[in-house]
């Protein structure tokens, strides 16, 4: 009976100290061969020097419980694996550093990306638009720091029923763990943006699991979720980088509208943010709108409303 127990209590701790890596993926070289991940690397999770406090001590939070429709797409649960690389496999692969380029235009069409662009993306899970067969559109925004606009950001998305993505950064859960915990109370999900938002084909393989795995390691510990989603910092990538993402587990979300609404110093008014949004509306589109961005948190609701009169629906991302 002693032994018996002995080996149960020991087996939840094992389980409790695993990594936050997921199962690595399987990736098809370029000879059409498929291996599998097999060399493993611990991170540290303080990767950055993060404080060791916490805005506060809640504790971890969910949604409610699921009513009787679906709901669609939820946070994952923590995946409680050891992060893996096949290293052997990713040395195999390009590593030149391309950011992601996209060309508009004012047609409503899908924005042209080169055709190699559009094969390697798609061969390690990786999306820049989502179907685009539906007057279906996709809202996610880019949380590298709190500018005091989130909160409004939030409150348009409950009026208006609408959910969408937030991509987060070690320092965003560090000093905001309460608008993360109401982003995952009122249905949207929190994706992946890196631990300190560098350009990951500049990092070795070590550096590139504690760039993912350790945020989400921070993610876990705090809120007792996962993530599925990653951003590309910068929206820098290569080859290996996007390979090395599949393999952590996760689906590459690029996106198909963006502009220059990060920069803090050249905010142009909530009709600017209004009437760029509306001009580039296409099927399919992932926006990429930043938080910090007093035009765009100011215009949310004309966008949403406006995005609606032309027919078009918003969800949820939903790439499974």
């Amino acid at each position: 009976m002693k032994i018996t127990r002995f080996i149960a209590i020991s087996l939840v701790f094992f389980i409790l100290l695993a990594g936050c890596g997921r199962k690595p993926k399987s990736t098809e070289t370029s000879n059409g061969t498929t291996t599998q991940g097999t060399t493993g690397t611990t991170s540290d999770s303080t990767n950055g020097n993060p404080d060791e406090t916490t805005p506060n001590e809640t504790l971890p939070g969910q949604t409610e419980e699921a009513s009787e429709e679906p709901t669609g797409p939820v946070q994952p649960e923590p995946a409680n694996r050891t992060p893996q690389l096949d290293t052997e496999l990713l040395d195999k692969l390009d590593n030149t550093t391309k950011g992601w380029w996209i060309q508009l235009n004012s047609d409503h069409e899908t924005p042209y990306i080169p055709k190699d662009i559009k094969e390697l993306i798609a061969k390690y899970d990786a999306y820049y638009v989502a179907d685009t067969s539906e007057k279906v559109v996709y809202l996610t925004f880019d949380e590298g720091y709190e500018n005091g606009y989130t909160p409004l950001i939030l409150d348009t998305l409950k009026e208006n029923d609408v959910q969408a993505v937030f991509f987060i950064t070690s320092q965003y859960i560090k000093q905001n763990a309460d608008l993360i915990q109401r982003m995952l109370d009122e249905g949207h999900i929190v994706g992946n943006h890196s631990v300190n938002h560098p350009s990951l084909p500049d990092k070795d393989y070590e550096g590139i699991i504690k760039e993912i795995c350790g945020l989400e390691e921070m993610f876990e510990e705090k809120f007792g979720k996962g993530f599925k989603y990653f951003r590309p910092p910068q929206g820098n990538y290569s080859e290996r980088t996007l390979a090395a993402t599949q393999q952590l587990g996760y689906k590459t979300v690029f996106w198909s509208f963006a502009y220059d609404d990060w920069d803090v110093t050249k905010q142009r008014g909530a009709d600017y943010a209004y009437n760029i949004v509306m001009k580039n509306l296409h099927n399919g589109a992932i926006f990429l709108l930043h938080a910090v961005s007093k035009d765009n948190a100011e215009a949310l609701d004309s966008i949403i409303k406006g995005i609606r009169a032309e027919g078009y629906e918003i969800k949820l991302l939903d790439l499974e």
